[in-house]
């Protein structure tokens, strides 16, 4: 598909919330989510959830997310995703993991909010592009991966946080 730079909006007191099978195809839409990103419940029921992607999102936090996920942990990340038209919009996700009355993990549920647009502008987008031009400067998708994820875990030790307080410090900060 072929992306706008047109940035789309949703109010700041709406939540987008969508919910993932184990291997990350939708459930479930809630309306906010369906009108944001322009499509119809029937057109995304059982699609992967990437369907919304970004190109500008790098995978490295997808893989940081994943781990955490995985290992029964939420997460709270910045992430750009894409719309129907290619149009684009933000979003702060806190994606949890659902489990069953046995405590075994059966899917996700991703709530998100407003970003503080001026963070956005000036902490995450240079943080994302530099992170997707190393994913694309190296001379295989795993490499640049690789060599992306490790960036990222490089700035999270030079700030001393993790990536969760990370999130977290730019959410208070806002």
């Amino acid at each position: 598909m072929e992306t706008t730079s047109k940035e789309v909006f949703f109010d700041k007191d709406s939540l987008i919330v969508s919910k993932t099978n184990l291997k990350g195809h939708l459930t479930y839409m809630n309306d906010v989510f369906l009108d944001v990103a322009g499509y119809r419940e029937q057109e995304l029921v059982g699609k992967p959830h990437n369907v919304i992607r970004h190109p500008d999102m790098p995978r490295c936090v997808f893989k940081l997310l994943w781990d955490q996920l995985q290992q029964g942990k939420e997460v709270f990340a910045y992430v750009v995703n894409l719309t129907k038209s290619g149009d684009y919009y933000w979003v702060v996700a806190h994606v949890t993991p659902s489990f069953n009355a046995d405590g075994a993990i059966i899917g996700y549920h991703s709530t998100r909010r407003v970003p503080n647009a001026d963070v956005v502008k000036q902490t995450i987008i240079p943080l994302y592009k530099d992170l997707i031009e190393i994913e694309q400067s190296r001379e295989s998708r795993k490499a640049g991966l690789e060599a992306s994820y490790q960036k990222l875990l490089d700035v999270l030790e030079e700030k001393e946080l993790g990536y969760d307080e990370f999130v977290a410090h730019l959410m208070l900060a806002a």
